[in-house]
């Protein structure tokens, strides 16, 4: 598993905290149960290969900021989301927009243009364009307008 699967698992996780409304801690513990995780591997091909402890160090921070600094994070998206009701906004691409946003302001070993690459690239793969086009203008305010004095 790389950086970028380790960073889907992230965003796939935090999407299943708000759809069930349940705890990252909860979440945490049932992903990295080995056997949940290698029944997972026949339905999709994310959990072929289980994450080792840097990877796993990494999702648990992931889920785990974003879990705590949730409402601070959905300020931000609601701030942004420019003629956008934050209720009419995907639990995917909030997750991904959770996900990149959390790792701008909390993960300085994370390259910011990195971040939103790869955000955009998740979005891409799970929502409509006009979404991915949502998402990329979101956090690009964000990165310009929160992180310029950092």
């Amino acid at each position: 598993m790389n950086r970028t699967e380790a960073r889907e698992l992230a965003v796939r996780l935090c999407y299943e905290i708000s759809a069930k409304e349940c705890s990252y801690e909860d979440v945490l513990s049932q992903m990295f149960s080995r056997e949940y995780f290698d029944s997972l591997a026949q339905e999709d091909v994310l959990y072929s290969s289980y994450p080792d402890e840097k990877q796993k160090d990494y999702i648990t921070t992931l889920v785990k900021g974003i879990g705590e600094h949730s409402a601070e994070l959905d300020g931000y998206v609601a701030k942004y989301a420019k003629g956008w009701q934050f209720a009419r906004i995907s639990r995917t691409a909030l997750a991904v927009m959770k996900t990149c946003m959390y790792e701008t302001m909390y993960m300085p070993e994370i390259p910011r243009r990195a971040a939103v690459n790869e955000a955009v690239e998740l979005a891409k793969k799970y929502d409509a364009p006009e979404t991915v086009a949502f998402v990329n203008g979101v956090l690009g305010s964000f990165v310009r307008e929160e992180l310029a004095a950092l």
